[in-house]
């Protein structure tokens, strides 16, 4: 459930997951996944839920697929995604609200790969950041914390001294792991929503301020 007109405490610096957080990528993501269901086999409504807030290596191993190269098949999906960015748009109010934050206090963390992460923020318009951890960057995908815990080391700061924004259940696991704070996005989806975490539909009426020791505070609508 949303929480209304609640300033969170400050905080060191934001870290963002990328798709369904701050971009909207699900309906290329799932035409891509749903061609790979349906090739090997696998109950297409059943398997899509499964496919979010995930590397697409993880996800290919953990479809329990038998006699597939797992390396090969995710390479594979991956090549598909990076040419499908069609419908790719950001959530409303993302860009303003991170061109509204200073640069150097700001991480997008993602499960995608880094040659996809681009891809997509620059199909949305949204601005690159300074600081981007992607899929490949570590050795263990959300929901284990390794991502953000890279993450708030590049911005120089303790990751349960950031304030994380997450759409899918995976990646809210893996802040809870690291003990920061969370705010769901549920602009495409609810899956993550079933959480003591406050909730936001979209960036509308989200504004931040710097204060004078340099950390941010965040105000929801």
């Amino acid at each position: 459930m949303a929480h209304s007109s609640v300033p969170h405490p400050a905080f060191d610096a934001l870290l963002f997951d990328m798709d369904g957080t701050v971009l909207t990528s699900i309906a290329a993501a799932e035409r891509v996944w749903t061609q790979w269901a349906r090739r090997h086999g696998l109950d297409v409504d059943t398997f899509l839920p499964t496919i979010h807030g995930k590397r697409a290596i993880d996800t290919v191993r953990d479809a329990g697929v038998p006699g597939i190269d797992v390396e090969a098949e995710a390479q594979a999906i991956l090549e598909a995604e990076v040419a499908d960015v069609e419908g790719i748009e950001p959530i409303t109010g993302a860009a303003d609200f991170l061109a509204s934050l200073p640069r150097d206090r700001w991480a997008i963390v993602t499960s995608a790969p880094r040659r996809l992460a681009e891809r997509r923020i620059e199909a949305a318009g949204l601005p690159l950041p300074e600081n981007l951890i992607a899929g490949d960057d570590v050795t263990r995908g959300k929901p284990a914390p390794d991502a953000f815990q890279l993450g708030a080391k590049r911005l120089g700061v303790e990751a349960a001294r950031c304030l994380i924004f997450e759409d899918a259940t995976a990646g809210v696991q893996a802040a809870e792991a690291v003990g920061a704070s969370v705010v769901v996005v549920s602009a495409l989806h609810s899956a993550a929503t079933d959480t003591p975490h406050p909730s936001i539909p979209d960036y509308r009426g989200v504004s931040s301020e710097v204060l004078d020791d340099g950390r941010l505070r965040v105000h929801l609508p």
